[in-house]
């Protein structure tokens, strides 16, 4: 499931929930999704996608979900970071919340976020949720870009 250096589309998941981001990289998967990498926390996202940045030649995911739970503020607050670090505007962002409330959905879209999704605890639900997010993912996508 890690598509870095691969030269092929991928996602990258920051995620601080093992369980979730398995079911998450599933469902991806499962609806269309190229390839997911999982990035452990905020740590890890940070080092991984600020080399990525750093590096001109390197392949960006198309898109970056973030979904981190160790603090009601915390995917705000990571997403803030993200888009303060160097190119981090060229990033597609999509946070995941836990209600899509207009005032969550406006905090999250003020701190950088592209799409804002709900996480889900229904496995239906979690399933929908999912296929939107391949669906955005594809919406976002680059006419002139390469690859097989």
């Amino acid at each position: 499931m890690d598509a870095y250096g691969a030269g092929q589309p991928y996602m990258a998941l920051v995620d601080d929930d093992s369980h979730s981001a398995r079911l998450m990289i599933r469902m991806l998967l499962a609806h269309g999704a190229p390839s997911v990498s999982w990035l452990n926390g905020e740590a890890l996202a940070t080092a991984e996608l600020g080399k990525l940045l750093d590096d001109d030649a390197a392949a960006l995911p198309g898109l970056v979900i973030v979904d981190l739970k160790h603090s009601s503020t915390a995917t705000r607050d990571y997403i803030a970071r993200l888009r303060g670090m160097r190119d981090g505007r060229s990033l597609l962002i999509a946070a995941i919340a836990p209600s899509l409330e207009r005032e969550v959905r406006d905090v999250l879209h003020d701190a950088g976020a592209d799409a804002v999704f709900e996480r889900q605890a229904d496995i239906n639900s979690f399933r929908r949720e999912a296929a939107a997010i391949v669906s955005f993912w594809v919406r976002n996508q680059h006419l002139d870009a390469v690859g097989t």
